[in-house]
């Protein structure tokens, strides 16, 4: 199969025959490949790093690392998970890097990681969607919920990341990060109520704001009702 028509294959080419390609020395299979996992191993790079730019690095040395070793894929696992564990990798070897002098949770485990998670405990906050012209505010409301993802600890940020936004299950988490499925089950669930605290607080902050009167909305009434009570007054006079 050429070039063409892996590009036309697409969806239906199976991790395994894109895998088995990619050892052939076929260019476009990797291309495939690298468009099939690009946004998982981008969040959880991000989920780790909290960079956008680091992030994309660590997810482009993640690929050179698999391709320079696709024999190093068994087939025991599922290739997204492979591919997690490498970036995974790749990217707390970075954060390990720019921060020699702060805290790195490591997230694949043992009982100190996990006793440094559980007591991270901390507030964060929010947003809300919807509406053609709500455009600005959508942007607005997921910069937000990004930066308290951001907030997370790191051993309950990656593991919310993979759960919530990339929707990897339980086990699939666990078997990524090398933790057990109650930790992973553990971590998802605090961090989904850090989450929420956090929105709550932000909203609570908010409620001030509200239907704010103040500015051009007020001017304008005001114009308004001045410009009414004129036309009654020429009238009665």
């Amino acid at each position: 199969m050429h070039a063409v028509s892996i590009r036309t294959a697409g969806k239906d080419l199976t991790d395994a025959e894109l895998v088995r390609r990619i050892a052939l020395g076929e260019q476009d299979a990797f291309v495939l490949l690298m468009r099939r996992y690009n946004q998982t191993l981008y969040r959880t790079a991000r989920s780790i790093l909290r960079d956008d730019a680091e992030a994309e690095d660590a997810v482009q040395e993640a690929y050179m690392l698999a391709y320079r070793a696709p024999g190093s894929f068994r087939g025991e696992a599922k290739l997204s998970t492979w591919l997690i564990r490498i970036v995974v990798n790749e990217a707390v070897g970075r954060a390990r890097k720019r921060s020699r002098r702060a805290e790195i949770i490591q997230i694949a485990g043992g009982p100190q990681a996990q006793a440094d998670a559980d007591a991270a405990e901390f507030s964060m906050d929010a947003a809300t969607p919807e509406q053609p012209d709500h455009a600005a505010m959508r942007a607005e409301s997921r910069r937000l919920l990004e930066a308290k993802i951001d907030a997370l600890p790191e051993a309950f940020r990656t593991v919310f990341v993979l759960r919530a936004i990339e929707d990897l299950t339980a086990e699939e988490t666990a078997a990524t990060l090398g933790i057990p499925e109650a930790t992973v089950r553990t971590r998802y669930f605090r961090a989904k109520g850090l989450l929420r605290e956090a929105l709550a607080r932000e909203i609570d902050h908010a409620y001030g704001d509200a239907f704010a009167f103040a500015g051009e909305r007020c001017d304008r009434i005001v114009a308004g009702v001045l410009a009414r009570l004129g036309d009654l007054q020429a009238r009665g006079a």
